[in-house]
């Protein structure tokens, strides 16, 4: 997929031409976008995490939503409710926002418990119970999540298994100097002339095929080898072991190894490179480990974690 013309590339573009230094997010959604994952992105208020997903939003097929998190969420507001009807005398059932193709959680670490576990149904099973009731929910359906790093009160911090459903894990940081200057360029240009409509790029069919490809694209068994021995670095025995406490599990050799595909495939390749896993590892890993409270009091990290894995275990 080299051909600058196809309909993922122009989407990409599209997306990545209202940001300015965030050529690397826009990768990461169009990686999840094409394996059918879902993306949590942190970093600090105003660097354009929540402008990326809705110029995405806006360019895709299908229906979107966003969903403002808040500590007095209910589950209700994400799955719907059955309401009343008079003129019929029943109840039927109203579709909340998690009924929509790409779903916006601004804030997810605000959402209480309940929330966050009607969540975690709607990510991992693609499908929500309200009412006793279960129903599907569209094809595909993706959910990119933020989180605020630098406010922690009146949040409610992910658990480890709902931090294991994200594909990838993005963090974010401010931009340097030649960025900001971009940024006010780009903000006062669009004062006045406003901003580019968006057009749909992508049709159904389209995503589906390039989904379709990018399943077929070959990991030759070197590299699999490559990205199992990546994990199993994290678990009892390995390089960093000492200083995990829950290691990663096998849902992070999966979703490595879909994203190293779908990279490998966006650079207009049929087969993956460990440059492609390298590259991919600290966004698909890093949220599934725990590290130790030894770890932690020592400053370490779980993507600092996955640097020691990758300097310790070679590609071949």
């Amino acid at each position: 997929m080299n051909d600058m013309s196809h309909p993922i590339t122009r989407l990409g573009s599209a997306v990545a031409a209202g940001l300015i230094g965030h050529e690397a997010l826009v990768e990461r959604l169009m990686i999840a976008l094409l394996v059918g994952g879902h993306v949590l992105i942190e970093g600090p208020p105003g660097i354009a995490k929540t402008r990326a997903v809705k110029r995405l939003a806006a360019r895709l097929p299908g229906s979107h939503a966003r969903i403002q998190c808040t500590p007095d969420l209910l589950p209700s507001d994400l799955t719907g409710t059955q309401v009343f009807r008079p003129e019929t005398g029943r109840f039927d059932f109203v579709a909340g926002p998690l009924f929509h193709a790409l779903v916006l959680v601004d804030e997810i670490n605000r959402a209480p418990p309940k929330v966050q576990s009607a969540l975690l149904e709607a990510m991992a099973e693609g499908q929500v119970t309200s009412s006793g009731v279960t129903r599907p929910l569209p094809q595909p359906f993706m959910v990119v999540a933020t989180q605020n790093p630098i406010e922690h009160e009146g949040t409610f911090p992910l658990p480890e298994a709902q931090m294991d459903r994200f594909l990838l894990h993005l963090s974010l940081g401010l931009p340097h100097a030649e960025q900001e200057r971009a940024i006010l360029d780009l903000v006062a240009a669009e004062r006045i002339v406003g901003p580019a409509q968006a057009e749909a790029v992508l049709s159904p069919d389209t995503l589906a095929s390039a989904t379709a490809e990018v399943a077929q694209v070959h990991l030759a068994p070197a590299l699999k080898d490559f990205i199992v021995r990546l994990v199993m670095a994290s678990r009892p025995g390995g390089a960093v072991a000492e200083w995990v406490e829950h290691p990663v599990s096998p849902r992070g050799t999966l979703a490595l190894a879909a994203a190293a595909q779908a990279l490998a495939w966006l650079k207009g390749r049929d087969y993956g490179l460990p440059e492609d896993v390298i590259a991919l590892a600290p966004d698909a890993l890093a949220h599934r480990l725990v590290p130790t409270w030894a770890a932690v009091g020592e400053g370490r990290t779980g993507r600092s974690l996955v640097a020691d894995i990758l300097k310790a275990v070679e590609p071949w």
